[in-house]
C-alpha cells in the first residue's frame, strides 16, 4: 500500500479500516516531496513545505480516527494549496518579489479555512507564475515548474505546481485558481482531473482583481476526489459577496446519477481554434467511445466568435489594477507580466465595459446552446505540453498564452462549470484532456458525466 499513489477516497478508507494512519501517509508523501521536488532538476511543484506542521496535523487526525470521530470528509488527507490563497501562518507571495514575506500572515482564505475545518493535513503551498498571470508556471522567485511526465516539458499554469504535485504523487489533492484555464490547462498537460466550477461556487477572499473571470477549483487524480473536495469547498463565505447559496445536494451523492441518454454536443474546434492533429485524434477516439456507451453526441459548434480580444482587455486591466497597488513591483516584475501591465493601463473604462458586454454575450450564446445540448465536449487544450520555460510553444509564431489556450478562457467569460479529464496520450506519451462544459449551476451534472467517462475509459 503506497500512500503516494492513493486517491483521497482510498486514504480515507484505509484510515477507517486501520490499514494506514494519517501519520504514515503524510510521512510517505513528505519523503517523496523531499526526494523529487527540490533542486535544479526537481519538479519545482512546491514553493513552501512545512513538515513539522503537517505531521502535527496528521497526529491530531490520527487521534480522531482512533476515537472513530473524524472531523470531516477527508480528515487526515494531505492537501496542497496554490500560493495564491491566504493561509494562516504561511506567507502568500504569489510568485512575486514585490510581496514582503516578513509580515503577519493571520488570515485564512475561504479555501484554506474550509480545508482546515475538515481536518485535512496541510503539506505546503504550490508554485505559481507571478500573480498567476500566464498558462505556464515559472516565476522570478521560484523558477520553472516541470511536468512529471517529462521534465523537459511545462506543467502548464498557472496552477502548474498543484498539477505537478498531484500527478507526481506529492499529495493526492490540491486547490488551484482558474481565471482563463489555470486549473484545466495544467490538469490536461499533466494527466489529472481539474475542475472549474460555476463562478461563486467556491468563494474567494480577497476579491480577485480579475473579477468575474476568477474561479477556484480542485485538482485531483479522480473525479470522485473532485466531488469530495467540492463538498468541502462549496459553502458560502460572507467575505465574498458573489458566493452562491449552499448546494441543495452533495456533489458526491450526485455522482451516480444517470447520464446515459443525455444530449451532448461535441465541438472539435469551437469553430475557430487550431488543434494539433495528435490531440484531435485522442479526443475524437474518446468521443466515439462516449457515443457508443449511450450518450447522444452531435458534432456541432456553439456559435461563438473568438472572444480573445475581450478576454485580454479584462485580463490586462485586472493585472494593471493589482500591480498598481504593489509598491516596488515595476523594478522586479516578470517582463512578460510587465508588458501586460502596460497594456492594461492603456484601456479606457469604455473599452473595459465593452469587453464585459462581450463576456455577457458569450454567456447568453452558451445559455441558448445548452437549451438543446445538456453538455459540450471539447479538447481541453488544442496542443500537448511543450518545452518548459516558454510562454508559447517555441517556433509556433504565437505571441501570448491566450492564443493557444483557446478552449479554456471562453468559459471563464461565461462563468460555466468545466472539467478537464485525462483521456489518453499522444504517441510520444504527452497527456491529452477532454473538457466537459455544462450550463451555469450544473456542476453536479458535469462531475457525474466526468465520472461516467472516467469509468468508461479506465
Amino acid at each position: 500500500m503506497d500512500p503516494t499513489q492513493m486517491s483521497a477516497a482510498e486514504l480515507v478508507a484505509a484510515y477507517s479500516s486501520r490499514e494506514l494512519s494519517p501519520v504514515e501517509a503524510t510521512t510517505a508523501i513528505l519523503d517523496r516531496i523531499g526526494e523529487i521536488d527540490p533542486g535544479q532538476d526537481g519538479l519545482g511543484a512546491y514553493c513552501l513545505v512545512d513538515p513539522d506542521a503537517a505531521l502535527d496535523q496528521a497526529r491530531q487526525s490520527e487521534a480522531r480516527w482512533h476515537r472513530d470521530h473524524p472531523q470531516g470528509l477527508l480528515d487526515g488527507v494531505p492537501v496542497s494549496i496554490k500560493d495564491i490563497f491566504l493561509t494562516k501562518g504561511w506567507p502568500t507571495l504569489r510568485g512575486s518579489k514585490a510581496i514582503d514575506p516578513d509580515q503577519p500572515w493571520e488570515v485564512d482564505s475561504p479555501v484554506a479555512a474550509r480545508l482546515r475545518a475538515d481536518g485535512m493535513v496541510f503539506l505546503g503551498k504550490t508554485t505559481t507564475p507571478e500573480l498567476a498571470w500566464k498558462a505556464v508556471t515559472d516565476s522570478p522567485v521560484h523558477g520553472i515548474t516541470r511536468n512529471p511526465v517529462d521534465h523537459r516539458l511545462t506543467a502548464g499554469g498557472s496552477s502548474g505546481g498543484s498539477a505537478a504535485a498531484v500527478a507526481a504523487g506529492l499529495g493526492p489533492v490540491s486547490v488551484g485558481t482558474d481565471g482563463g484555464g489555470s486549473v484545466r490547462i495544467p490538469a490536461s498537460f499533466c494527466g489529472i482531473v481539474g475542475f472549474k466550477p460555476t463562478h461563486g461556487r467556491i468563494p474567494l477572499f480577497p476579491a480577485s482583481p480579475f473579477g468575474p473571470l476568477a474561479h477556484a477549483g480542485p485538482m485531483t487524480r479522480t473525479v470522485d476526489d473532485a466531488a469530495l473536495m467540492m463538498d468541502i469547498l462549496a459553502l458560502p463565505d460572507h467575505r465574498d459577496p458573489t458566493s452562491l447559496a449552499p448546494p441543495q445536494r452533495t456533489f458526491r451523492g450526485e455522482l451516480n446519477r444517470e447520464v446515459a441518454g443525455l444530449h451532448v454536443a461535441f465541438s472539435p474546434d469551437l469553430g475557430y481554434a487550431h488543434v494539433d492533429g495528435e490531440v484531435a485524434a485522442v479526443v475524437n477516439h474518446a468521443v466515439r467511445r462516449i457515443e457508443a456507451a449511450g450518450l447522444h453526441v452531435t458534432e456541432t459548434d456553439p456559435g461563438l466568435t473568438d472572444p480573445i480580444e475581450a478576454f485580454e482587455v479584462l485580463w490586462a486591466a485586472g493585472a494593471a489594477t493589482l500591480l498598481d497597488s504593489m509598491p516596488g513591483a515595476r523594478e522586479s516584475v516578470d517582463p512578460g507580466l510587465g508588458r501586460v501591465w502596460d497594456r492594461g493601463e492603456r484601456f479606457s473604462a469604455v473599452e473595459f465595459l465593452q469587453a464585459r458586454n462581450v463576456a455577457a454575450q458569450v454567456g447568453i450564446t452558451m445559455g441558448a446552446f445548452h437549451e438543446e445540448h445538456n453538455l459540450l465536449l471539447t479538447p481541453t487544450v488544442g496542443i500537448p505540453a511543450f518545452e518548459a520555460g516558454h510562454e508559447v510553444p517555441p517556433g509556433s509564431g504565437l505571441q501570448r498564452w491566450p492564443q493557444w489556450a483557446t478552449f479554456s478562457f471562453p468559459f471563464n467569460l461565461s462563468q460555466q462549470p468545466a472539467l478537464s479529464l485525462p483521456v489518453g496520450t499522444t504517441p510520444d506519451g504527452r497527456p491529452v484532456g477532454l473538457q466537459i462544459v455544462g450550463p451555469r449551476h450544473s456542476d453536479d451534472l458535469v462531475l457525474a458525466a466526468g465520472r461516467f467517462v472516467e469509468q468508461l475509459l479506465a
